[in-house]
């Protein structure tokens, strides 16, 4: 486990949480229940990287009425994560409702449930996805053998291969811009040499990477009708939590047992 120091650098972490930051304080923007959304998450998340792993739980709301079907979501996920063809961490489900000419559609866009039982992590043979303390289903790369066991055991379809597949392949060069490193789970990964993630399963992780430096999930921060929620659900108070009890929510497949900690209100 490492922590960061105020100049930055990672430092051994004696207690063991998960990367933390000293986190710069945004300032000149109004606070408080009144605030935009987007600030008043930030600021709680911030706060909730003050206290220990093991306090954090990490919960995603997602208003499907302020749901427009733009894809933004996706798009800024791809870009954030470098995702080659083929995976993508958040895709937008269209589900057509009525029929015609009294037709509506409506849209689902789905990222990882981040279980509270989540069957993947039982199938792992080697152990390389496990349940963090904060919630987060993670994955090991450096661990993956890429047997696709998890993809199987995945009720919601979240997870998929990286095939190393390239969206400039069969032209004269592959553009730079796909070799570039990711930086999930806080560590720098390279596409070259068909090294990890190649070859592994990969899948959404609440941007582990922005969190731990203070900032939401690319696509809370990007999406254009506010339709998102994310925050530490262990403090009742944040915005998250209160989203979460609403009366008007469902939650995906929930008679599979997996306890999800992505809701929908409807």
């Amino acid at each position: 486990m490492v922590a960061y120091s105020k100049t930055g650098k990672r430092t051994k972490d004696p207690k063991g949480d998960e990367s933390i930051r000293q986190l710069p304080e945004i300032k000149s923007v109004p606070r408080g229940e009144n605030s935009d959304i987007l600030i008043r998450m930030q600021d709680e998340l911030r706060a909730a990287m003050k206290k220990p792993v093991e306090q954090r739980k990490w919960k995603m709301v997602i208003d499907i009425r302020k749901c427009v079907g733009c894809h933004a979501c996706t798009v800024a996920c791809i870009a954030e994560n470098k995702l080659p063809p083929g995976v993508v961490y958040r895709p937008v489900i269209q589900e057509a409702i009525g029929t015609y000419p009294t037709l509506a559609l409506r849209f689902f866009p789905r990222p990882c449930m981040q279980c509270e039982l989540p069957p993947c992590t039982e199938v792992c043979p080697v152990g390389a996805t496990w349940k963090r303390l904060d919630g987060v289903v993670a994955i090991d790369y450096d661990k993956c053998i890429g047997c696709r066991y998890c993809l199987s055991a995945c009720p919601y379809g979240a997870r998929t291969s990286d095939f190393n597949e390239y969206y400039t392949e069969n032209t004269p060069k592959i553009q730079p811009y796909e070799l570039l490193p990711n930086n999930e789970y806080g560590k720098a990964w390279s596409r070259k040499d068909k090294k990890s993630p190649v070859g592994n399963a990969r899948k959404c992780h609440f941007c582990l990477h922005r969190i731990e430096v203070g900032l939401l999930p690319q696509c809370v921060s990007t999406c254009i009708g506010r339709a998102n929620y994310f925050g530490d659900a262990s403090d009742p108070e944040t915005l998250v939590s209160k989203m979460a009890s609403k009366s008007n929510q469902i939650k995906l497949l929930e008679d599979k047992g997996t306890r999800p900690q992505v809701i929908y209100l409807i």
